[in-house]
C-alpha cells in the first residue's frame, strides 16, 4: 500500500500511543475500495442519505420507494460500509459520507460513490473526519460550477477519492478514537431522547389540561377547580389585544447581541438584536408570516416585533403566561392563507374562537405546571448543547485540522 510522505500528529493522543510515533496521510483510494456491484435481481431495501441523519429509508425520506426502473443498477451495500452522497447542503455543501449500520445490507443509488475499507482502518475513526467536512474542504477545489439538473455537485470518483486522510499507524489506536466518540455519540443520543420524551409529555399534558374541540372543559382539571363552573368559550379578542409589530430595516439587525440591544421577534420567532424595542413586559408573540407561521413564542423584557409578529396583550384577568399556552394549543397556523408564504392576519386571529376558565387562580396554576416543564425542556436543551460543545472540542483536539494538513 502506498502512503504519503506527508505526516502529522493531533493535539490530544491517549497516553498509550504516544510513543508510537507520527500519523501517516493516506490518500483515501490507497486505504479503500470502489464498490460497484449492483443489486440486479436482489430484493433489498432501498436507503438515501440525509445530511444530519445518516442513512434513511426511502419510504421514510420520499414517503415512496423511488428507485422505479433503477433499482437493478442500485449498488449492493453492506453493513460497515460507506456512501458519499453528492447532494450539497446548508450542513455539507460539498456533500456527506456516511457508514451503513442499521442494516445488514440495503439498496443505495449509483448516484453515490460506495467503498468499503480495507482492513487495516476502521470506519468509526474517519466519522470524526466526515462528520467536520474534512473531505468537502478537500473537494472543493473540484468544483467548477453549481448542482447538476439532478441536484448534484460535479465531482467524479477519481477525485473524491483523492482526499486524504491522516491516520494512526495502530488499528488499535483508530479504534480507541472511534470507541470514544461513539460512547459521547449515544450519551447525546440518549440525552435526546430524553428531551423528545419530555417534548411529547408536555404535548399530550397540554391536550389534557385545555378542552378538546367542541368542548367546554379540559378533560383533567386541578383538584380546587374541579366543581367550579364551565370554562367560558370567548373569541380570542376577548382575552387579548393584537397588534402586528412595527417594521425594521434588515441592515439595523444585528446577528449576535452586543451592550444595550434588545431581541427583535420577526414572523420565525427571533430574528437577531437591535437596539430599538416595541414593547417592554411580557407577551406572547404569533409568527403571522414565514415558514413558523402561527408559531407562539413568548417574550419577556425589552423587544422589538416586526410587522412579520403579532404581540398578543392579555386583557384584565388573563393570564399572560397561560395566554400563551392557550394560543399554542390552539394550533393557529391552520388559519394560515397561501403556500409559498403562508400568512395570518390580526381580523382572523381576533375571531378565532377559544374557551377560558372563570378563576384567574385556574389559568395560574396551568400556566405554573407547564412552565415548570418548559424549564425542564430548557435545561435538557442546555445540556445536549453542552455535550455536543464538549464532542466539538474534543474532535478538535484527537484530529489534525485541515490546515494543519493541506498547506
Amino acid at each position: 500500500m502506498r502512503m504519503s510522505k506527508k505526516t502529522i500528529m493531533p493535539k490530544l493522543r491517549f497516553q498509550e500511543y504516544i510513543s508510537t510515533g507520527e500519523w501517516c496521510v493516506h490518500n483515501l483510494g490507497n486505504i479503500s475500495e470502489h464498490i460497484t456491484e449492483k443489486v440486479g435481481n436482489k430484493q433489498l431495501i432501498t436507503l438515501s442519505i440525509s445530511a444530519g441523519t445518516g442513512f434513511v429509508s426511502q419510504a421514510e425520506k420520499f414517503s415512496r420507494d423511488i428507485s422505479g426502473n433503477q433499482y437493478k443498477n442500485y449498488i449492493h451495500l453492506r453493513k460497515g460500509e460507506l456512501s458519499y452522497n453528492k447532494g450539497n447542503s446548508k450542513k455539507f455543501p460539498q456533500g456527506c459520507i456516511y457508514e451503513l449500520k442499521d442494516y445488514d445490507e440495503a439498496a443505495v443509488p449509483n448516484a453515490f460513490v460506495s467503498f468499503r475499507l480495507h482492513d487495516d482502518f476502521v470506519a468509526g475513526f474517519y466519522k470524526g473526519y466526515f462528520e467536520n467536512n474534512f473531505h468537502g474542504e478537500q473537494l472543493k477545489k473540484f468544483i467548477t460550477s453549481g448542482a447538476r439538473s439532478d441536484g448534484l455537485l460535479n465531482i467524479n470518483p477519481t477525485d473524491f477519492f483523492s482526499i486524504i486522510l491522516p491516520t494512526p499507524k495502530e488499528k488499535e489506536e483508530q479504534q480507541k478514537v472511534a470507541d470514544c466518540l461513539t460512547s459521547l455519540d449515544e450519551l447525546i443520543a440518549a440525552e435526546n431522547k430524553k428531551l423528545a420524551l419530555l417534548k411529547t409529555h408536555k404535548k399530550g399534558l397540554m391536550q389534557k389540561l385545555f378542552p378538546a374541540d367542541g368542548k367546554s372543559v379540559p378533560e383533567w382539571r386541578f383538584p380546587e377547580f374541579r366543581d367550579c363552573e364551565e370554562w367560558k368559550e370567548k373569541n380570542l379578542s376577548s382575552l387579548c389585544d393584537m397588534q402586528a409589530g412595527t417594521f425594521i430595516p434588515a441592515s439595523d439587525i444585528n446577528d449576535k447581541k452586543e451592550n444595550d440591544m434588545h431581541p427583535c421577534y420577526g414572523g420565525n420567532g427571533l430574528r437577531g438584536y437591535t437596539y430599538s424595542s416595541t414593547h417592554s413586559g411580557e407577551y406572547p408573540i404569533i409568527g403571522r408570516q414565514g415558514a413558523l407561521c402561527g408559531n407562539v413564542i413568548y417574550a419577556a423584557g425589552d423587544f422589538h416585533a416586526t410587522e412579520h409578529a403579532v404581540v398578543a396583550t392579555a386583557k384584565s384577568k388573563i393570564v399572560a403566561k397561560w395566554l400563551y399556552y392557550l394560543l399554542i394549543s390552539l394550533n393557529l397556523n391552520q388559519y394560515a392563507i397561501g403556500q409559498a408564504q403562508p400568512g395570518l392576519s390580526v381580523q382572523v386571529l381576533e375571531k378565532t374562537a377559544a374557551c377560558a376558565p372563570y378563576d384567574e387562580r385556574e389559568q395560574k396554576k396551568i400556566a405554573v405546571c407547564l412552565s415548570a416543564l418548559d424549564h425542564l425542556i430548557n435545561v435538557q436543551t442546555e445540556k445536549i448543547e453542552a455535550l455536543k460543545l464538549h464532542k466539538k472540542g474534543l474532535m478538535q483536539g484527537l484530529f489534525p485540522s485541515i490546515g494543519e494538513v493541506i498547506k
